[in-house]
């Protein structure tokens, strides 16, 4: 079994693996987990050598089986109780993390399992992530950032990589919420802004903005 800490861990690798899981650097997961350098080559010992992951000094460190299986449950009881937080509670999405981030350390798989059914098994959170079923799939994400659309495309917000509260807070006060569809009126050379026509109100947004929010492209209508 492994440790809070542990588990943070396994969660930091897993997400900046990606989709290909590929080697994760000390660096990377020192900022991610804000915490030193020096720390993290010590967890990283530690978890190989309860053969959690794979670490080579220099290449960074990828995850076995049982450490991706570790990890991906750690993600699945997030996202599912940031679900249960939003709909069941009524806590607004960007106050949820942090209280996730706590619940999601519950070791009582029947809990979880209840939990699911309680919320109809739903696919994904409040942001737009999918959540692993109870094997551990985790459906994939088909889409494109907005900052990849272009001058009249139309689109679909799925979800929000940025889930910071302050960052939530401006996607919510936009209406910029996953279901959102837009045009895509105008994209300025200067600063690479756009103009987006959201229910036939023009909203301008900026490149930094639009390169966080995933997007799935529509038939024009």
């Amino acid at each position: 079994m492994a440790t809070l800490a542990e588990e943070n861990y396994l969660k930091a690798i897993f997400k900046l693996g990606g989709r290909h899981q590929t080697a994760v650097s000390t660096n990377a997961i020192a900022e991610e987990l804000h915490t030193k350098a020096s720390s993290v080559t010590d967890m990283m010992k530690k978890l190989a050598d309860k053969k959690l992951i794979r670490y080579k000094k220099y290449q960074g460190a990828t995850l076995t089986r049982q450490g991706r299986s570790i990890a991906v449950s750690v993600v699945r009881k997030h996202r599912l109780w940031e679900v249960f937080l939003v709909e069941k509670l009524q806590f607004t999405w960007d106050e949820i993390h942090d209280i996730a981030e706590q619940l999601e350390h519950i070791q009582s798989e029947t809990l979880i399992q209840r939990l699911d059914r309680f919320l109809a098994y739903p696919a994904f959170d409040p942001h737009g992530d999918p959540i692993p079923d109870k094997e551990g799939n985790i459906a994939l994400q088909v889409g494109a950032m907005l900052n990849d659309l272009v001058k009249g495309d139309y689109a679909m917000i799925s979800g929000i990589s940025n889930h910071t509260p302050d960052f939530l807070k401006y996607i919510d006060s936009v209406k910029l919420t996953p279901g959102t569809t837009f045009r895509v009126v105008k994209q300025f050379d200067y600063d690479y802004s756009y103009v987006l026509d959201i229910q036939g109100k023009e909203l301008l947004i900026s490149e930094q903005v639009a390169s966080q929010i995933i997007v799935k492209k529509l038939s024009k209508t």
